[in-house]
């Protein structure tokens, strides 16, 4: 059984860091590509980082230079560090496996889902 659990969300605020982490069981880590999506209040999910099949990556243009994503291949899980924090980036965070080549920022290109941690990013 697939599971990802997001941990890591909270309040900060503008300026500030957090770092979010998915932990991924019963998938063969090395055979998924993961990613980071968010979904603000009245919004729809949108690509925040993902990983592509050789560990090249892609960002949303939002959030380039500010999010970095990496891995621990060794623990099975994904991070999204977070920093220079805006109002904007307040949302749900998710993060996704799917199968595929290179990566992707598209929801529905995605397999599996966490249930999501709360960023709240205060002025």
């Amino acid at each position: 059984q697939v599971q990802l659990v997001e941990s890591g969300g909270g309040s900060v605020q503008t300026g500030g860091s957090l770092r979010l982490s998915c932990a991924a069981s019963g998938i063969t880590y090395s055979t998924y590509n993961m990613g980071w999506f968010r979904q603000a209040s009245g919004k729809e999910r949108e690509g925040v980082a993902a990983f592509g099949t050789f560990g090249n990556v892609g960002y949303a243009n939002s959030v380039k230079g500010r999010f970095t994503i990496s891995t621990d291949s060794a623990k099975n899980t994904v991070y999204l560090q977070m920093d220079s924090l805006k109002p904007e980036d307040t949302a749900m965070y998710y993060c996704a496996a799917r199968i595929g080549w290179g990566y992707s920022l598209s929801a529905s290109d995605y397999n599996y889902w966490g249930q999501g941690t709360q960023v709240t990013v205060s002025s």
